[in-house]
């Protein structure tokens, strides 16, 4: 059972109480709703959307249609949608020279679970748009302040219609504080030799000791970057069970 298939509140007139009072009455998932009789504690209105969305979310999973659910679920429900499309997902991370302008990207990295892609200015950073079109679920750290903005100023026209999964407000909501570095340790994830430590600041520093003909330094930087994507995954797997916990839903 996902944790997807067990949510109402991407049903209109649907909160988490009503959410939670399906549940109790034995009705778990969107097959349980289509199977059972209806509850008589919901009101004429929640039947009748209940009614049409139910059978369309079971559709819309079916095709995979994970934009339909990334517009109904507000982004504080995104992650719930992360088992039923982790199959189609992004980690991504950008690095910059500093600036915030359209022209201040160096490097992004992407990981899907299996494979490590980076995309480099002045190589191939124009292969980033393709390489992700196909993504359902996108997966950052603080992405919804910093590297989807930026992204969306270097790739005018660049459609974020995906899900999204801001790890930084996730881990926050479950009692986490301070930056990427500082929760990886706190969750005992570890780094390479020689990029533990190594900060925003440093990726600057890096880039333009490469722009300075440092082969090494752009190594580094490419390293870093991976290590960061790959992590994500990792405190994916671990906000995201956690978050299911809090839920408490019924054992089947």
């Amino acid at each position: 059972m996902s944790i997807l298939q067990s949510t109402f509140l991407h049903v209109p007139g649907i909160g988490a109480v009503t959410e939670r009072r399906l549940w109790q009455a034995g009705i778990c998932t969107w097959q349980d709703y289509l199977d059972a009789d209806t509850p008589g504690f919901l009101s004429a209105e929640q039947q009748t959307m209940l009614a049409q969305i139910v059978p369309e979310s079971v559709h819309r999973l079916e095709a995979e249609d994970y934009a339909w659910f990334a517009k109904r679920l507000v982004s504080a429900d995104h992650w719930r949608a992360a088992g039923s499309f982790q199959h189609r997902m992004a980690c991504l991370d950008i690095e910059t020279d500093g600036g915030r302008d359209a022209d201040s990207i160096t490097l992004i990295g992407i990981y899907d679970g299996k494979n490590l892609q980076q995309f480099v200015r002045g190589d191939n950073l124009h292969e980033f748009p393709s390489a992700i079109a196909d993504c359902a679920l996108l997966v950052t750290f603080f992405g919804t302040g910093f590297d989807l903005p930026m992204i969306r100023q270097t790739f005018r026209g660049l459609a974020f219609n995906q899900l999204h999964v801001d790890l930084c407000y996730l881990l926050r909501g479950l009692g986490y504080r301070g930056g990427l570095k500082k929760i990886e340790k706190q969750l005992g994830l570890s780094r390479a030799e020689n990029t533990d430590g190594l900060s925003g600041l440093d990726a600057v520093r890096l880039w333009q000791e490469y722009q300075r003909g440092s082969s090494k330094s752009l190594r580094t930087l490419l390293e870093y970057n991976g290590e960061d994507v790959i992590n994500l995954q990792t405190l994916l797997q671990i906000g995201c069970s956690k978050m299911a916990h809090t839920l408490q839903l019924p054992a089947d």
